[in-house]
Formats: structure tokens, C-alpha cells, sequence
């Protein structure tokens, strides 16, 4: 049984491989990423757009060692943490922090209305429309996270806060589009995306399902 919660999808967005510079202390280098995304269906204008098994389409990753495949073939993200993310960017004085971030920021393709990683456990899913996606896991963000964001502390933030967003696969692929209400199906309720990351914030990376 499947429970009416209020969520709604905000936007979808999607984005290509390109190169992003990175640096740390004494390295720089550009590498390939998919991490920079941009709105393709939005309230205004909720263009539909295919989810398949691999993902949404038109989107691409650049090292499937740590994002796309079957188990994160769909990252979404809650939009109510945007509002912490660019404090962070102001107080990192970023010289583009009075503007806000737009939707896909984050790296995500899904962005949601209504639901936190608090409410989620492994194993539950979402069900928009036709569309069947199944919680995978919290994501475990990389050096390139701190490029996309625009500080080195980027990464660090995340872990801390918990706000980590969502993996996610695709049980029954179909049509999506902005404004769609999510339903979520509970799973098992045995792992909470909670516990997985408190666990990391404590720095205990490994956890056993």
C-alpha cells in the first residue's frame, strides 16, 4: 500500500559529461563529470521526459565506478536544503553567492518537494505516474562536488549535515514530468537513509545491509 504524502516533483534535469576543474591543496587538474545539470522539465514548462532503466534520458556520467548503473541510475535531491546550500556559498564568499542556485545544482535529475532523506529507508519507492523508482541509497559525494559547489568545504558539508540526497533505481521505467505527484510505497523499513548517514558523519563509511 502505497501512502499520499504531498510531494511533488519540481523539476527534472539532466546534464552531459564535460570538463571540470578541479584543485585540492598543491594539485589541480580538469576531469570529465556529469555533475553539472540543468532544468529540462520545470513547473513552467513540464516538458515529459523518459526515465529508463539506466536513467533519465539525455543524462550522462562520466566514471560509472561511482555514479550511474542499475543501483544509481537516479539521483534525486530535496529542494528545500537549497536554501542551506547557498547560505554555505555566501559564507564562503563566492563571488557568484547573491545568486541562487538553480535546480540540478546539486547534480541531481530529480528534484523534490516534500521529502527528506529523514523520511526515506532503503528498499521504499516512489511512484510517480507510471514510473516505479526504488531507494537505493544516500549518495557519498567525491572531490567534485566541492568543483561543482565552488569551495573545498563542499563535501565536508554534506556528510555533515546529512543532506545527501537520494539514488535511486528504476523498477518500471515510463514517462515523467514536472508538477507529477510522488506516492512512496514502504519497503521493508529495516536500513533508514538516516542511520546510513549518521554513520558517515561519525565516520563510519562502511555499512552492512
Amino acid at each position: 500500500m502505497s501512502e499520499s504524502t504531498g510531494v511533488r516533483l519540481l523539476a527534472i534535469s539532466t546534464g552531459k559529461a564535460v570538463p571540470l576543474f578541479v584543485a585540492a591543496v598543491g594539485t589541480e587538474a580538469v576531469v570529465m563529470s556529469g555533475i553539472r545539470k540543468h532544468p529540462l522539465s520545470t513547473l513552467l514548462h513540464p516538458l515529459a521526459v523518459q526515465v529508463r532503466p539506466l536513467g533519465v534520458a539525455g543524462d550522462e556520467q562520466a566514471d560509472l565506478s561511482v555514479h550511474g548503473g542499475l543501483d544509481k541510475a537516479v539521483y534525486a535531491y530535496p529542494a528545500e536544503h537549497y536554501a542551506w546550500w547557498n547560505e554555505r556559498r555566501r559564507e564562503a564568499r563566492l563571488p557568484d553567492a547573491d545568486k541562487p542556485l538553480s535546480f540540478g545544482a546539486m547534480g541531481e535529475n530529480l528534484t523534490l518537494e516534500g521529502l527528506l532523506e529523514t523520511g526515506l529507508w532503503i528498499g521504499d519507492r516512489l511512484l510517480i505516474g507510471e514510473v516505479v523508482l526504488k531507494v537505493e541509497s544516500p549518495r557519498q559525494p567525491c572531490y567534485k562536488f566541492n568543483a561543482a559547489m565552488g569551495y573545498r568545504h563542499a563535501v565536508r558539508d554534506m556528510v555533515q549535515s546529512g543532506y545527501s540526497g537520494i539514488y535511486l533505481s528504476v523498477e518500471t521505467p515510463g514517462e515523467l514530468q514536472a508538477g507529477a505527484a510522488v506516492r512512496i510505497a514502504p519497503g521493508p523499513r529495516e536500513v533508514s537513509m538516516e542511520s546510513i548517514n549518521a554513520r558517515r558523519r561519525n565516520g563510519r563509511q562502511s555499512v552492512l545491509f
